[in-house]
Protein backbone atom coordinates (compact mmCIF):
# COMPACT_ATOMS: atom_id res chain seq x y z
CA UNK A 1 0.00 0.00 0.00
CA UNK A 2 2.83 2.38 0.71
CA UNK A 3 4.30 1.91 -2.75
CA UNK A 4 1.00 2.67 -4.82
CA UNK A 5 0.90 5.50 -2.54
CA UNK A 6 4.09 7.36 -4.03
CA UNK A 7 3.29 5.99 -7.40
CA UNK A 8 0.21 7.95 -7.21
CA UNK A 9 2.02 11.18 -5.84
CA UNK A 10 4.37 10.59 -8.73
CA UNK A 11 1.75 9.93 -11.76
CA UNK A 12 -0.50 12.95 -9.84
CA UNK A 13 2.50 15.74 -10.84
CA UNK A 14 2.10 14.69 -14.53
CA UNK A 15 -1.63 14.23 -14.99
CA UNK A 16 -2.98 16.68 -12.15
CA UNK A 17 -4.26 19.10 -15.06
CA UNK A 18 -5.86 16.16 -16.62
CA UNK A 19 -7.71 14.98 -13.55
CA UNK A 20 -8.90 18.15 -12.95
CA UNK A 21 -10.49 18.62 -16.35
CA UNK A 22 -12.19 15.18 -16.09
CA UNK A 23 -13.56 15.93 -12.24
CA UNK A 24 -14.74 19.03 -13.17
CA UNK A 25 -16.66 17.43 -17.05
CA UNK A 26 -18.06 14.48 -14.50
CA UNK A 27 -19.19 17.12 -11.91
CA UNK A 28 -20.82 19.09 -14.79
CA UNK A 29 -22.43 15.48 -16.07
CA UNK A 30 -24.21 15.21 -12.79
CA UNK A 31 -25.50 18.72 -12.34
CA UNK A 32 -27.43 17.77 -9.07
CA UNK A 33 -27.62 13.93 -8.84
CA UNK A 34 -25.22 12.30 -6.65
CA UNK A 35 -25.08 8.95 -8.83
CA UNK A 36 -25.64 8.62 -12.40
CA UNK A 37 -25.80 5.46 -14.73
CA UNK A 38 -24.67 7.25 -17.75
CA UNK A 39 -26.30 7.05 -21.48
CA UNK A 40 -23.22 4.76 -22.52
CA UNK A 41 -23.60 1.33 -21.04
CA UNK A 42 -21.45 0.14 -18.06
CA UNK A 43 -20.56 3.79 -17.52
CA UNK A 44 -21.17 4.78 -13.84
CA UNK A 45 -20.35 8.12 -12.57
CA UNK A 46 -20.22 8.94 -8.53
CA UNK A 47 -20.21 12.17 -6.11
CA UNK A 48 -20.36 11.64 -2.57
CA UNK A 49 -20.16 15.05 -0.58
CA UNK A 50 -19.22 13.53 2.28
CA UNK A 51 -17.54 10.11 3.80
CA UNK A 52 -19.78 6.77 3.76
CA UNK A 53 -20.67 3.89 6.10
CA UNK A 54 -18.61 0.68 4.24
CA UNK A 55 -21.49 -0.90 1.63
CA UNK A 56 -21.77 -4.02 1.36
CA UNK A 57 -21.58 -4.83 -2.66
CA UNK A 58 -20.36 -6.42 -5.51
CA UNK A 59 -17.50 -5.32 -8.15
CA UNK A 60 -17.35 -6.77 -11.66
CA UNK A 61 -15.05 -6.96 -14.17
CA UNK A 62 -14.06 -2.96 -14.79
CA UNK A 63 -11.90 -0.31 -14.09
CA UNK A 64 -12.35 1.99 -11.41
CA UNK A 65 -11.15 5.89 -10.97
CA UNK A 66 -11.32 8.33 -8.09
CA UNK A 67 -11.01 11.65 -9.60
CA UNK A 68 -11.39 13.87 -6.46
CA UNK A 69 -11.75 12.39 -2.71
CA UNK A 70 -10.38 8.72 -1.58
CA UNK A 71 -12.14 5.25 -1.56
CA UNK A 72 -11.21 2.17 0.44
CA UNK A 73 -12.12 -1.14 -0.41
CA UNK A 74 -12.29 -4.39 1.43
CA UNK A 75 -11.68 -8.14 0.30
CA UNK A 76 -11.21 -10.33 2.16
CA UNK A 77 -8.99 -9.69 4.90
CA UNK A 78 -7.20 -6.85 2.62
CA UNK A 79 -7.95 -3.15 2.51
CA UNK A 80 -6.98 -1.47 -0.60
CA UNK A 81 -7.10 2.19 -0.41
CA UNK A 82 -6.68 4.63 -3.71
CA UNK A 83 -7.46 8.24 -4.85
CA UNK A 84 -6.50 10.91 -7.70
CA UNK A 85 -3.79 9.05 -9.37
CA UNK A 86 -4.33 5.61 -8.71
CA UNK A 87 -6.80 2.87 -10.57
CA UNK A 88 -8.78 -0.03 -9.72
CA UNK A 89 -8.96 -3.00 -11.75
CA UNK A 90 -11.21 -5.77 -10.97
CA UNK A 91 -10.68 -8.72 -13.19
CA UNK A 92 -14.19 -11.33 -11.60
CA UNK A 93 -17.13 -10.53 -9.76
CA UNK A 94 -16.46 -10.21 -6.18
CA UNK A 95 -18.40 -9.29 -3.40
CA UNK A 96 -16.29 -6.53 -1.10
CA UNK A 97 -16.93 -3.93 1.19
CA UNK A 98 -17.04 0.27 -0.26
CA UNK A 99 -16.53 2.97 1.75
CA UNK A 100 -15.86 6.82 0.38
CA UNK A 101 -13.24 7.72 3.54
CA UNK A 102 -12.38 11.28 1.77
CA UNK A 103 -15.42 13.49 0.61
CA UNK A 104 -16.73 17.07 1.72
CA UNK A 105 -19.02 19.33 0.44
CA UNK A 106 -16.36 21.66 -0.37
CA UNK A 107 -14.30 19.04 -2.14
CA UNK A 108 -16.92 15.75 -2.62
CA UNK A 109 -15.64 12.70 -3.32
CA UNK A 110 -15.71 11.70 -7.62
CA UNK A 111 -15.33 8.82 -9.36
CA UNK A 112 -15.97 6.87 -12.68
CA UNK A 113 -16.83 3.39 -13.05
CA UNK A 114 -16.39 1.56 -16.02
CA UNK A 115 -17.69 -2.24 -16.66
CA UNK A 116 -16.28 -4.40 -19.37
CA UNK A 117 -16.88 -7.04 -20.93
CA UNK A 118 -15.26 -10.31 -20.27
CA UNK A 119 -15.66 -11.18 -24.45
CA UNK A 120 -14.57 -7.62 -25.26
CA UNK A 121 -11.13 -8.18 -23.21
CA UNK A 122 -10.72 -11.63 -24.89
CA UNK A 123 -11.06 -10.38 -28.36
CA UNK A 124 -8.63 -7.59 -27.82
CA UNK A 125 -6.18 -9.86 -26.10
CA UNK A 126 -6.30 -12.29 -29.17
CA UNK A 127 -5.98 -9.21 -31.50
CA UNK A 128 -2.85 -8.49 -29.60
CA UNK A 129 -1.74 -11.90 -29.54
CA UNK A 130 -1.45 -11.38 -25.36
CA UNK A 131 -3.45 -14.51 -24.48
CA UNK A 132 -0.66 -17.06 -24.66
CA UNK A 133 1.97 -14.12 -22.78
CA UNK A 134 0.61 -14.92 -19.36
CA UNK A 135 3.41 -13.71 -16.71
CA UNK A 136 3.84 -15.95 -13.69
CA UNK A 137 2.98 -13.22 -11.35
CA UNK A 138 0.12 -14.24 -8.24
CA UNK A 139 -3.24 -13.90 -8.78
CA UNK A 140 -5.17 -10.28 -7.51
CA UNK A 141 -8.71 -10.75 -8.14
CA UNK A 142 -8.37 -6.45 -7.63
CA UNK A 143 -5.38 -4.45 -8.17
CA UNK A 144 -4.47 -0.49 -7.84
CA UNK A 145 -2.07 0.92 -9.80
CA UNK A 146 -0.71 3.85 -10.77
CA UNK A 147 -2.83 5.88 -13.35
CA UNK A 148 -2.10 4.95 -16.91
CA UNK A 149 -2.33 8.75 -18.71
CA UNK A 150 -3.67 7.10 -21.96
CA UNK A 151 -6.48 5.22 -19.69
CA UNK A 152 -7.29 8.84 -18.17
CA UNK A 153 -7.41 10.19 -21.79
CA UNK A 154 -9.44 7.72 -23.25
CA UNK A 155 -11.61 8.10 -20.20
CA UNK A 156 -11.94 11.37 -20.90
CA UNK A 157 -12.91 11.38 -24.35
CA UNK A 158 -15.86 8.48 -23.09
CA UNK A 159 -17.24 11.27 -20.88
CA UNK A 160 -16.96 14.49 -23.34
CA UNK A 161 -18.76 11.96 -25.70
CA UNK A 162 -21.86 11.93 -23.35
CA UNK A 163 -22.46 15.77 -24.87
CA UNK A 164 -22.70 14.34 -28.59
CA UNK A 165 -25.22 11.66 -28.63
CA UNK A 166 -25.10 11.07 -32.67
CA UNK A 167 -21.44 9.76 -32.30
CA UNK A 168 -22.27 7.53 -28.93
CA UNK A 169 -23.40 4.44 -30.43
CA UNK A 170 -20.35 4.58 -32.59
CA UNK A 171 -17.53 6.07 -31.48
CA UNK A 172 -17.86 4.70 -27.05
CA UNK A 173 -17.31 1.31 -28.73
CA UNK A 174 -13.95 2.34 -30.25
CA UNK A 175 -12.79 4.11 -27.38
CA UNK A 176 -13.56 1.18 -24.68
CA UNK A 177 -11.36 -0.99 -26.82
CA UNK A 178 -8.65 1.14 -26.81
CA UNK A 179 -9.16 1.54 -22.70
CA UNK A 180 -9.12 -2.77 -22.62
CA UNK A 181 -6.16 -2.30 -24.81
CA UNK A 182 -3.98 -0.14 -22.58
CA UNK A 183 -5.08 -2.08 -19.75
CA UNK A 184 -3.69 -5.11 -21.06
CA UNK A 185 -0.58 -3.73 -21.87
CA UNK A 186 -0.28 -1.70 -18.13
CA UNK A 187 0.22 -2.52 -15.16
CA UNK A 188 -3.27 -4.38 -14.70
CA UNK A 189 -2.33 -6.61 -17.43
CA UNK A 190 -1.08 -9.94 -16.16
CA UNK A 191 -4.05 -10.12 -13.74
CA UNK A 192 -6.12 -9.43 -16.49
CA UNK A 193 -4.58 -12.20 -19.05
CA UNK A 194 -5.15 -14.63 -15.68
CA UNK A 195 -8.51 -14.92 -16.52
CA UNK A 196 -9.11 -15.18 -19.91
CA UNK A 197 -5.94 -17.47 -20.59
CA UNK A 198 -7.42 -20.87 -22.03
CA UNK A 199 -7.30 -23.95 -19.22
CA UNK A 200 -5.62 -21.60 -16.32
CA UNK A 201 -7.23 -22.31 -13.24
CA UNK A 202 -7.94 -18.42 -12.31
CA UNK A 203 -9.91 -18.85 -16.05
CA UNK A 204 -11.77 -21.90 -14.59
CA UNK A 205 -12.79 -20.26 -11.13
CA UNK A 206 -13.82 -17.18 -13.07
CA UNK A 207 -16.49 -19.19 -14.91
CA UNK A 208 -17.35 -20.26 -11.70
CA UNK A 209 -17.67 -17.37 -10.37
CA UNK A 210 -20.13 -16.05 -13.07
CA UNK A 211 -22.16 -19.39 -13.07
CA UNK A 212 -22.60 -18.84 -8.88
CA UNK A 213 -23.79 -15.24 -9.99
CA UNK A 214 -26.75 -16.18 -12.09
CA UNK A 215 -27.34 -19.33 -9.76
CA UNK A 216 -26.86 -18.22 -6.32
CA UNK A 217 -30.91 -19.81 -5.37
CA UNK A 218 -29.66 -23.47 -6.44
CA UNK A 219 -28.37 -25.69 -3.62
CA UNK A 220 -24.75 -25.95 -3.89
CA UNK A 221 -23.13 -29.00 -4.84
CA UNK A 222 -19.26 -28.94 -4.57
CA UNK A 223 -18.38 -31.97 -6.29
CA UNK A 224 -20.23 -30.62 -9.13
CA UNK A 225 -18.69 -26.74 -9.19
CA UNK A 226 -15.19 -28.69 -8.94
CA UNK A 227 -16.01 -31.16 -12.38
CA UNK A 228 -17.25 -28.26 -13.89
CA UNK A 229 -13.51 -26.71 -13.22
CA UNK A 230 -11.69 -29.73 -14.24
CA UNK A 231 -10.63 -29.91 -10.33
CA UNK A 232 -11.04 -32.26 -7.75
CA UNK A 233 -12.79 -30.33 -4.78
CA UNK A 234 -9.86 -29.95 -2.73
CA UNK A 235 -8.02 -28.52 -5.29
CA UNK A 236 -11.02 -26.15 -6.34
CA UNK A 237 -11.53 -25.10 -2.84
CA UNK A 238 -8.48 -23.82 -2.88
CA UNK A 239 -7.85 -22.26 -5.84
CA UNK A 240 -11.23 -20.97 -5.44
CA UNK A 241 -10.34 -19.44 -2.01
CA UNK A 242 -7.19 -17.57 -3.03
CA UNK A 243 -9.09 -15.99 -6.25
CA UNK A 244 -12.09 -14.39 -4.44
CA UNK A 245 -10.94 -14.34 -0.59
CA UNK A 246 -13.53 -16.91 0.62
CA UNK A 247 -14.93 -20.74 0.20
CA UNK A 248 -17.91 -21.46 -2.66
CA UNK A 249 -20.40 -21.56 0.37
CA UNK A 250 -19.63 -18.06 1.65
CA UNK A 251 -19.80 -16.40 -1.95
CA UNK A 252 -23.13 -17.48 -2.32
CA UNK A 253 -24.15 -16.52 0.97
CA UNK A 254 -23.21 -13.07 -0.14
CA UNK A 255 -24.56 -12.82 -3.37
CA UNK A 256 -27.83 -14.29 -1.72
CA UNK A 257 -27.97 -11.65 0.95
CA UNK A 258 -26.94 -9.04 -1.43
CA UNK A 259 -29.85 -10.13 -3.78
CA UNK A 260 -32.26 -10.40 -0.45
CA UNK A 261 -31.42 -6.86 0.91
CA UNK A 262 -31.95 -5.28 -2.72
CA UNK A 263 -35.65 -6.86 -2.97
CA UNK A 264 -36.45 -5.10 0.30
CA UNK A 265 -34.80 -2.31 -0.47
CA UNK A 266 -36.37 -1.73 -3.85
CA UNK A 267 -40.07 -3.39 -4.22
CA UNK A 268 -40.22 -3.40 -0.15
CA UNK A 269 -40.45 -7.23 -0.09
CA UNK A 270 -40.49 -8.71 3.50
CA UNK A 271 -38.01 -10.27 4.69
CA UNK A 272 -39.38 -14.04 5.02
CA UNK A 273 -40.40 -13.15 1.72
CA UNK A 274 -37.43 -12.58 0.76
CA UNK A 275 -35.25 -15.20 2.04
CA UNK A 276 -37.82 -17.57 0.03
CA UNK A 277 -36.78 -16.12 -3.21
CA UNK A 278 -33.05 -15.82 -2.93
CA UNK A 279 -32.73 -19.37 -1.79
CA UNK A 280 -32.92 -19.76 1.83
CA UNK A 281 -35.47 -22.02 3.18
CA UNK A 282 -35.29 -21.08 6.54
CA UNK A 283 -36.48 -17.74 7.45
CA UNK A 284 -34.43 -17.90 11.02
CA UNK A 285 -31.08 -19.14 9.21
CA UNK A 286 -31.38 -15.77 6.99
CA UNK A 287 -31.89 -13.12 9.26
CA UNK A 288 -29.32 -15.06 11.26
CA UNK A 289 -26.58 -15.02 8.35
CA UNK A 290 -28.56 -11.53 7.05
CA UNK A 291 -27.76 -10.44 10.75
CA UNK A 292 -23.80 -11.72 11.07
CA UNK A 293 -22.92 -9.93 7.32
CA UNK A 294 -24.72 -6.94 8.04
CA UNK A 295 -24.40 -5.85 11.39
CA UNK A 296 -28.07 -5.99 12.10
CA UNK A 297 -31.54 -8.37 11.71
CA UNK A 298 -33.32 -7.70 8.00
CA UNK A 299 -36.10 -5.41 9.05
CA UNK A 300 -33.85 -3.01 11.38
CA UNK A 301 -31.40 -2.91 8.44
CA UNK A 302 -33.14 -1.33 5.76
CA UNK A 303 -34.90 1.02 7.92
CA UNK A 304 -31.66 2.39 9.11
CA UNK A 305 -31.15 2.52 5.32
CA UNK A 306 -34.16 4.49 4.26
CA UNK A 307 -33.76 6.48 7.17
Amino acid sequence: MKELNVQSETMSNQIAGDISRLASAVSLVLGSDIDKIAALPGLNLYRRNSATAPLHCIYGLGIGVTLQGCKRVLVGDEVLTYGPGQSMVTSIDLPVISQVSQASAAQPFLGIMLTLDSASVMHVADRMKLSQRMRDDEFRPITVQALDAGVLDALRRLVDLLGEPTLLETVAPLIKEEIIARLLSGAHGPQLLHVIAAGSPSQHIAKTVAWLKLNYRQALRMDDLATHAHMSPSTFRQHFRAVTGMSPLQYQKQLRLQAARQLMLSQNVDASSAGGLVGYESSSQFSREYSRLFGEPPQRDIKRIRL
